[in-house]
Parts: C-alpha cells; structure tokens; sequence
C-alpha cells in the first residue's frame, strides 16, 4: 500500500496529533516548566512520479547546534513571525529556497523540547513539486528527499532504551543511503509513524 496525499490529509483531519514515547522525552524532561526558546520545522510532503516523497536537509558542519545532522527545515522562532507556521515557512525559505505560494500547510505535531533548550514545533505541509532548491551554504550543506513509504515504515526505524540517572531512554535512527536520521528529526519521524498509519505490524 502506498501512501497518498488523501491519507495523509485524512489523518490529520480526523485524528489528534500523535504524541511521542515518554521514554524518548525522558532526556528533556528536566526542561518542564522552563522558558525555552521556541522554533519550528517543516515537514514537507513532495508528489513525484514514484510517489510521495519528504524534504530533508543535512546541517552545515560550523553550526552550533548539531551541525552535520540531517533535520527538517527550520529554526527559532522570531519576534516578527506572526505563528510557528509563519516561522516554519520563513525558515524552509531561507535554508533551501521553498516560497511560501509553494508549500500547502496541513497541521502540525505536538512541540518537542530539545537538549538544546529549544520548543520545536513540527510543520506538516506539502511542497510544489517543480521548487528548485536554493541552498544557504552558512546553514544548509545539502538538501536532498527520502520516498515517505520508505520513511513511515516501521521496519525502517530503529530504536533503543538504555538507562541513565535511574531514567530510561528510548533513541530511534533511520539509515537511508549515505544519510543517518537521528536525534529529534528521527523522533519527529516516530510520531508521524503514529499519526500516519498505512502499515499494518504484519506489513
């Protein structure tokens, strides 16, 4: 079964937003109840001719925050944003060239604090097939997509507990080619397993 622009509407339209594993948020929950900086991701949905497919893009390397890691489009929050889907646009803009007339906003995923101190909001939208990817070499080192039946299937996403501080914490990675999917992009990908639902435990 492959999935379709009509799923994919129709769960978020008639579900409520996924929430993650407590154990995957077990890292930040030390966080709870601070002021954190707030941000947004988008989460872009591409139709090509072999299906849909999702945007990723691999950080520059000289970032400060997690840089080489691959993530969604995105960052904080400011002041002039109107939302965090105003933010999440701004952002996919500026890092790879997507216009606001090119992307088509679905809803969202709860937010998800990070080590970093930030609130991430997860943007779902779908993107033009005909953007052309402009790259900010000073944030962005590569775009590239990954076909979404690949992505939301579970077999494809690996995951790990182990203990720390008398806590347990739950990891997930994705290896897609050369790409490793990690960290809150790879939970952020969880979540949208849940929220998406095309795959049967026995697909």
């Amino acid at each position: 079964m492959h999935l379709t622009r009509t799923t994919i509407l129709r769960d978020f339209q008639l579900r409520q937003p996924s929430d993650y594993t407590l154990e995957s948020l077990s890292r930040t929950k030390h966080l709870s109840g601070q002021k954190l900086r707030k941000a947004a991701v988008l989460v872009a949905f591409v139709e090509r001719s072999t299906g849909l497919n999702v945007i990723f893009t691999k950080r520059a390397a000289h970032l400060k925050h997690h840089p080489s890691q691959v993530s969604f489009p995105g960052g904080k929050c400011e002041r002039w944003d109107s939302s965090v889907y105003a933010t999440a646009i701004r952002e996919a803009h500026e890092e790879i060239g997507l216009t606001q007339h090119q992307v088509e906003l679905i809803g969202s995923l709860p937010e998800l604090n990070t080590v970093s101190h930030f609130s991430v909001t997860p943007v779902v939208a779908f993107a033009s097939p005909d953007y052309q990817a402009t790259i900010d070499p000073n944030e962005v080192e590569e775009v590239f997509e990954v076909p979404a039946d690949y992505l939301l299937h579970p077999r494809n996403l690996h995951h790990a507990t182990f203990a720390l501080k008398n806590a347990r914490h739950r990891v997930f990675a994705i290896p897609y080619q050369r790409h490793f999917i990690w960290g809150m992009t790879a939970q952020i990908v969880h979540a949208l397993q849940k929220q998406i639902q095309i795959y049967t435990a026995s697909s």
